[in-house]
């Protein structure tokens, strides 16, 4: 008799769907209990939690192959919505393999919100608004100097791109010009300028940009919702062309996005969505995890999944993520948990043991860097490929002595998801500077041995600070985060170079620290094939590596000084939660007292950091050890 694959939904009701047993439930076999759950809830909305390391993927592909297979919908009415091309691609090169006989789920849209919208964009633009189609904005940058040029704003380069990013912020949340200076105060923003001036920019920057019949990539999200709300037979035409949705990494989706998907469903509630809120790394940028831990509110009869089995790690580095994911409120053990975020379940390890992660305390951040170094160059001895390692760091200032750590020790290193230390604008103007400065400088005077005369501080740290002083180094850094920062940590970084350079050449003069900074950029440059990941937390996710140091874990780098609030502290032990768990055998964990050598030994370890030492025993789980 033919198996029970299923439910399937028309207009008659619900009704059993039964097919052979080398139909559909082919699909079904290699997924495990939970996994197969969510594979089978074909109809309706349904909402799945799932950790990380457990297979979403998987389980979000098998579940569209066999609602396919089943007859349940057409491969041609669903639309996967994802937040990177990588994942599109990944979904799509799963249910190519998933694919029946005829290759059913090829036919199935797999794409981001962005690629998705502007393609409705352009096609509806001509019927409904007239004319071509409006060219997308690669960057902010240009239209931003030129309002600022026009209104006698001075605003260097590096101020343009924070404000970009704050108009990115305004029009997710659907922040009007006007009402910027008002709501930035109402959320806690901290400008990159006074608010008034980032509301005058914003509004010259949307005038310029519609006369000029430009879009950005907010507006393409912005204007395929209205088109689709507005016009009712382009609306019509776009649910009757996508009736089954999916939408990837939910806790991701900032209200604009939000406010597109619900006008592509419209009344309708045939909608899976996959997250997990420990995951919940851009509330900066708009993003929110209440759609997620809020979907059973929107929709009361909603089919609530959870995935917990996790394939990615050791139990050892499971446990740390779980203890470290118990951690709420101020990220102290024991804190109240955070209201109306909810967790979830604690992290199931399939995988066999592995070493347990190592925790090592560093007398300054340059003995840290050589040691992590040296270690990742005794595991390569031992036949570790270099690319299974990553150095995952909170901030990318923090790439440049990890850069030269590895360079030194003849380890080759890539970096991800930021420019490498030494191609960096600022830091090749200060570069070019230097060098002038170098030139222009006379010799140095030496006493009758040929040794410079001692100083109390060194001529050329006087003349490197001159120099980055008029590039923007001042003595306190900007307040908040953004471009501004970034360019300000990565001249401290130089000076703190320049200051290294001179306590090992005692009497080194600015011609000597420029040639040092010039070899140390001349071997950092070396091209790294195979090489250690050197990644900033944040584009580290949705990767996996399986060695991870974590290195830098003090109290004001993670959390970051300016995380003031419970909620930002709570994002920070989020952003470490990520790193943790991109681990598949080994973490290494680390702290420096001191910046520099022989400095002042002042830094405190991360408060997360005794959390996760923490040691204690629950329940033992029936499912640990167990694989499907």
């Amino acid at each position: 008799m033919p198996a029970v694959a299923g439910m399937r939904k028309d207009s008659s009701g619900w009704e059993e769907v039964r097919v052979g047993e080398d139909g559909p439930e082919a699909v079904l076999a290699a997924l495990d209990p939970e996994q197969r759950e969510v594979a089978l809830a074909t109809q309706g909305p349904v909402c799945v939690v799932a950790g990380a390391g457990t297979g979403k993927t998987r389980a979000i592909a098998h579940r569209i192959a066999y609602a396919v297979r089943t007859g349940v919908i057409s491969p041609g009415h669903v639309l996967a919505v994802t937040f990177t091309t990588r994942a599109a691609g990944e979904l799509r090169a799963r249910l190519r393999v998933l694919s029946g006989p005829a290759g059913d789920a090829q036919a199935v849209v797999a794409r981001t919100f962005h690629s998705a919208a502007l393609r409705q964009l352009q096609h509806f633009w001509p019927a409904t608004v007239g004319g071509a189609p409006p060219a997308v904005l690669a960057s902010k940058a240009g239209l931003l100097t030129e309002v600022a040029r026009s209104t006698r704003q001075r605003v260097d380069t590096t101020g343009l791109r924070d404000v970009a990013a704050e108009i990115e912020w305004a029009k997710v949340m659907q922040v009007r010009p006007d009402d910027y200076a008002a709501m930035a105060a109402k959320w806690g923003r901290t400008p990159p300028l006074r608010a008034e001036t980032v509301a005058s920019l914003y509004d010259g920057y949307e005038q310029l940009r519609r006369e000029r019949h430009l879009i950005d990539f907010e507006s393409v999200l912005e204007l395929t919702a209205a088109i689709l709300a507005e016009d009712a037979v382009a609306g019509a035409a776009v649910r009757d062309r996508y009736r089954y949705f999916v939408v990837d990494e939910f806790q991701d989706v900032n209200p604009l996005q939000k406010l597109l998907l619900d006008t592509w469903l419209g009344e309708r509630d045939e909608i899976c969505v996959v997250g997990d809120p420990r995951q919940t790394i851009y509330s900066f940028a708009g993003a929110t995890s209440a759609y997620l831990t809020g979907f059973t509110t929107q929709y009361p009869h909603a089919t609530l999944l959870r995935l917990v089995r996790n394939y990615r790690s050791t139990p050892q580095v499971v446990a740390l993520a779980n203890r470290l994911s118990e951690t709420t409120g101020n990220g102290r053990a024991g804190a109240r948990p955070l209201a109306g975020a909810p967790e979830g379940p604690p992290l199931v390890a399939q995988c066999p043991k592995g070493p347990v992660p190592e925790f090592t305390e560093h007398d300054d951040e340059t003995s840290e860097a050589a040691a992590v170094a040296a270690r990742v160059r005794r595991m390569v001895s031992e036949g570790l490929r270099p690319r299974q390692v990553a150095v995952l760091l909170r901030t990318n200032a923090q790439t440049e002595r990890f850069e030269r750590a590895f360079a030194e020790s003849g380890v080759p290193c890539q970096v991800r998801g930021a420019e490498r230390y030494f191609d960096r604008p600022e830091v090749r103007q200060a570069m070019g500077l230097l060098r002038a400065a170098a030139k222009a400088t006379p010799p140095r005077q030496t006493d009758v041995a040929g040794h410079p005369p001692r100083q109390a501080e060194p001529a050329a740290l006087a003349e490197v600070r001159q120099v980055l002083a008029g590039l923007g180094l001042t003595r306190e850094p900007p307040a908040g985060r953004g471009a501004a920062r970034d360019r300000w940590e990565s001249l401290a970084a130089l000076a703190q170079l320049a200051e290294d350079v001179a306590d090992t050449v005692p009497g080194a003069g600015i011609a000597e620290v420029a040639a040092e900074l010039n070899r140390r950029a001349a071997i950092e440059h070396a091209p790294a094939v195979d090489g250690v990941t050197i990644a900033s937390l944040h584009s580290a996710k949705g990767l996996e590596w399986d060695v991870v140091f974590l290195p830098g874990l003090t109290e004001g780098t993670l959390p970051i000084v300016h995380a003031e609030t419970e909620e930002a502290v709570a994002e920070e032990r989020r952003l470490l939660y990520v790193g943790v768990t991109r681990a598949r055998q080994r973490v290494l964990l680390s702290w420096p007292l001191a910046r520099a050598p022989g400095g002042q030994r002042n830094r405190k370890p991360s408060r997360f950091i005794e959390v996760m030492r923490a040691r204690g025993r629950g329940p033992r789980n029936p499912m640990a050890g167990t694989r499907p």
